[in-house]
């Protein structure tokens, strides 16, 4: 795998970095990798690297470099959390929208992926931010992980015009059931899959928190997710 930094263009000129894994094969379709609140840590950059080596072109844009640039929390390190949280509160929500469309722009033009074709892979902020840049671009598809902003952004539901996956966590403090049960129902008859995972409270699927991981949540996550991607978007060949 090669794996470098980009530079991403905002629509308002500002410069911020982005990390990109490319597949052994040396192409494939895109996805634009949405940071927890902690920023790009090694866990996010890990998610790219899984990503690639399901063949796919992976960038994860730093959507913390308008607050602080290359602001990076330790998740193994509890005492990080409050920082982090208070890093999620300071952003500001729709610039960070707008900053991960704008990622998805410069990632269809990146040589390496394959006739411009990208999709949207978010967790935590990072599962709201997807959602919504979905609802704002057009990416080939969606993949949310419990993002807390979903719930109320609803209105954006008719905006999403490409496939879409959402897993949430039954135990999730973070997002209630009335909320997960509101998001299906707006999704209802549209082009969408809902997973709910028993024991799993938020975050579940970052492996290096020891607050939030949940190893049995995860790994079925994952597989329904590569799953989804293989039927919905696969690398072509």
């Amino acid at each position: 795998m090669e794996r470098r930094e980009e530079t991403i263009s905002g629509h308002d000129g500002h410069k911020f970095g982005g990390w990109l894994v490319v597949p052994d094969r040396g192409s494939g379709p895109g996805m634009v990798v949405c940071q927890e609140i902690f920023g790009i840590t090694d866990y996010i950059k890990g998610v790219c690297e899984r990503l690639a080596g399901l063949g796919y072109v992976a960038l994860a844009p730093e959507l913390y470099s308008r607050i602080e640039p290359s602001l990076v929390l330790d998740e193994r390190e509890t005492d990080n959390l409050p920082r982090a949280l208070q890093a999620g509160q300071q952003l500001d929500f729709a610039q960070a929208v707008d900053d991960t469309v704008a990622a998805l722009e410069h990632l269809r033009g990146v040589p390496e992926v394959e006739r411009g074709r990208v999709g949207v892979i978010g967790f935590c902020l990072g599962g709201g931010l997807a959602f919504l840049a979905a609802a704002a671009d057009d990416p080939s598809i969606a993949v949310c992980y419990y993002g807390s902003a979903i719930p109320n952004a609803l209105d954006r539901v008719p905006q999403v015009t490409c496939p879409a996956i959402f897993h949430f966590g039954a135990e999730d403090n973070y997002i209630s059931a009335e909320q997960r049960q509101a998001v299906e129902r707006a999704f209802a008859g549209r082009d969408a899959e809902f997973h709910l995972h028993p024991g799993a409270g938020h975050a579940f699927d970052n492996h290096n928190s020891p607050i939030f991981s949940r190893p049995e949540a995860a790994a079925p996550a994952w597989a329904q997710t590569v799953d989804f991607l293989a039927r919905r978007f696969p690398p072509a060949g």
